[in-house]
């Protein structure tokens, strides 16, 4: 019996001598869940679409301009086999783009029924946003494109405003662009 009791105070202070050298669990860090969307510039402002809404970003591609047509479709271009009409986003909304030309990209809306090219000012890639600095009011926006908004982010200082390409999708002005 004395065997076992040794053998037991050895584990004992074993265990002990482990809990004493074991390093602390790392700190919890609270994750706070994000929102994402694709950043871009048009008119002086900053907007960011919902990643679902936009399919592809691309640097303007070579066009063939369209007779009939109002003043905003820039025209037709082939994108690996497809054709693409590409609008001139600025234009649409009765302003004119202000970055360059080289900075210009085209952000692709892709659904069921709808393949269309917008041109925008400057795209910013993918952008993040804490879910709780969203706010109701979209930022700075001029009122012409303020009925396709959702609301904005700030986000160290900068005011993001949700475009909801898909609400311009379902816009008949948008959706029939010949001249009438």
């Amino acid at each position: 019996m004395a065997e076992s009791g040794a053998a037991f105070e050895a584990l004992t202070q074993l265990a002990e001598r482990s809990r004493a050298a074991a390093r602390g669990l790392p700190a919890q860090v609270d994750i706070r869940p994000h929102w994402s969307g694709i950043g871009f510039a048009l008119m002086g402002s900053y907007f960011v679409a919902p990643l679902g809404e936009v399919s592809e970003m691309l640097e303007v591609p070579a066009f063939t301009h369209l007779p009939g047509v109002q003043p905003w479709v820039q025209g037709v271009a082939n994108v690996r086999g497809r054709l693409l009409p590409i609008f001139d986003m600025a234009m649409f909304y009765g302003q004119r783009l202000t970055g360059t030309r080289k900075q210009r990209r085209v952000l692709i809306l892709e659904t069921e029924t709808l393949y269309t090219g917008l041109l925008v000012d400057q795209v910013f890639g993918m952008q993040h946003f804490p879910v709780d600095e969203y706010q109701e009011e979209a930022g700075p926006v001029e009122d012409s494109i303020r009925s396709y908004t959702a609301g904005s982010y700030q986000v160290d200082g900068q005011r993001w405003t949700v475009f909801r390409p898909a609400l311009l999708a379902e816009d008949p002005r948008f959706i029939n662009a010949a001249k009438t």
